[in-house]
């Protein structure tokens, strides 16, 4: 078993640390931390790590993963199934786009027996809100009949869309509506000038079907950084 070693907030505001000590080392991807600061986790975001948490010694701990590869959507790839415009037609489905962090982080919860995103972690991006002009928490979802049937919360930085974890629930006619909710995130994504989608781990078959390709770590972290460091498209009220 390979070895996890701390990351602190000082290392991910050293480029010439990170350069040479975690993106070239390609032997290790996970790292751990026990702040649950909003600083903290707003500069490992930023440097293209994905956070989530575990367990250690009876202590809930950060691991912020800066991984191996990457599944990556250019968002003028967007692939939208016949099936899945159908289902958004035929129930009249819309996107609510905010930062209910609260109500989906319960319905995550629900859905999961081992649900990483834990209350704790939810209070930590609560904590982000309104911290950093260039990064903004977001929680998107879609109802039927009153009802929040799938959704997710990721993060905007710059010119990209970060998903953390998702949800969806099926209807009495066995309708997926998780990939509808992808379809109309994507859109909106889209129409507000995104250019990236981040979509993390590469094993998901959905995430290809989506349009999303896999980018070596290098790779992806080229990307990012351009994208990344633009402007910022989505602002929380300072």
């Amino acid at each position: 078993m390979s070895t996890i070693y701390p990351l602190t907030e000082e290392m991910l505001n050293d480029t010439h640390y990170l350069q040479e000590h975690i993106y070239a080392n390609l032997q290790q991807h996970y790292y751990w931390s026990k702040s649950f600061s909003s600083s903290f986790y707003i500069a490992q975001a930023k440097q293209g790590f994905i956070a989530v948490t575990d367990c250690f010694e009876g202590e809930e701990i950060l691991l912020p993963e800066i991984q191996k590869a990457y599944a990556l959507l250019h968002l003028e790839k967007l692939h939208k199934s016949r099936k899945a415009k159908k289902s958004i037609r035929n129930n009249s489905l819309t996107l609510e786009v905010d930062t209910n962090i609260v109500e989906i982080s319960q319905h995550l919860s629900r859905a999961y027996t081992n649900n990483w995103l834990t209350p704790k972690y939810a209070k930590m991006l609560e904590d982000t809100l309104g911290q950093d002009e260039n990064f903004s928490v977001m929680t998107a979802y879609i109802e039927s009949e009153g009802e929040i049937v799938a959704g997710e919360i990721g993060y905007a930085i710059g010119e990209t869309y970060t998903s953390l974890s998702g949800f969806s629930l099926k209807s009495r006619h066995a309708q997926n509506y998780g990939t509808a909710q992808l379809i109309l995130l994507g859109e909106y994504l889209q129409a507000k000038g995104f250019l990236l989608w981040n979509l993390g781990e590469t094993t998901m078959s959905y995430k290809m079907a989506l349009g999303a390709e896999i980018y070596s770590r290098q790779a992806f972290l080229e990307e990012w950084f351009e994208a990344s460091q633009r402007p910022a498209i989505i602002k929380t009220s300072l």
